[in-house]
């Protein structure tokens, strides 16, 4: 059996899509490329077909075994250009992490919120509704890797939420409630990458009744 035969895992598959999101920032590849790639990458199950969706992008060399470098999977790219930006470290333990591809996750009611949170989504809709949720620790960190995606924050009334050190790529932040200083239960701190998506966060909707019928008294 040839290494073009050989079937690839879903770590290989998300590799492939570092590498595509890395191309679409380098105007390498459209939006609209990226998606039809990203659903050949998904969708192989083998070397040869994995490594369809990165021959013809310049720069990238393809590594693996010495006897047939040309038909390997991608390992890494020459240079720093096309590396996989690491995360960035954040304070605090492992934490939980939410991964979504081209799915729609939502976190409601009584769940338990660790001190960190991590949230890596591929064309997808992730809403964390905190409204209910049970909190071990005032301060939250939410650090995000996302690309072509959605985050819906809901928070209760008397939260801060402090987006400002989120990189965005094409993307939008929409922040309706105090950023800061602390002063209630919940602090939310979120970080990271967003590209080609959008972040929100607001309270819920009965908040907004509420204030609105306290003004009508």
């Amino acid at each position: 059996m040839s290494d073009r035969e050989l079937r690839v895992s879903d770590a290989e598959r998300e590799h492939v899509g570092q590498l595509l999101q890395r191309a679409v920032g380098l105007g390498m590849l459209s939006l609209g490329e990226f998606t039809e790639r990203m659903d050949t990458a998904l969708a192989a199950k083998t070397r040869g077909e994995l490594n369809a969706v990165l021959i013809d992008l310049p720069g990238m060399r393809l590594v693996g075994r010495p006897a047939a470098p040309p038909s390997n999977f991608v390992n890494h790219p020459p240079g720093p250009a096309f590396a996989p930006r690491p995360a960035q470290p954040i304070s605090g333990d492992g934490g939980s992490v939410i991964r979504a591809r081209m799915s729609g996750v939502t976190r409601r009611g009584r769940w338990q919120v660790p001190p960190v949170l991590r949230l890596n989504s591929w064309m997808s809709s992730v809403t964390l509704d905190f409204t209910q949720a049970i909190m071990t620790t005032q301060v939250v960190e939410l650090h995000m890797d996302d690309y072509c995606s959605g985050l819906t924050l809901v928070v209760p009334t008397e939260t801060t939420v402090d987006l400002n050190n989120v990189d965005l790529i094409g993307s939008s932040i929409s922040n309706k409630v105090r950023t800061g200083p602390p002063f209630g239960r919940l602090h939310l701190i979120v970080q990271g990458r967003v590209r080609f998506g959008s972040v929100t966060a607001k309270h819920p909707l009965s908040a907004h009744w509420r204030k609105l019928m306290g003004y009508q008294h």
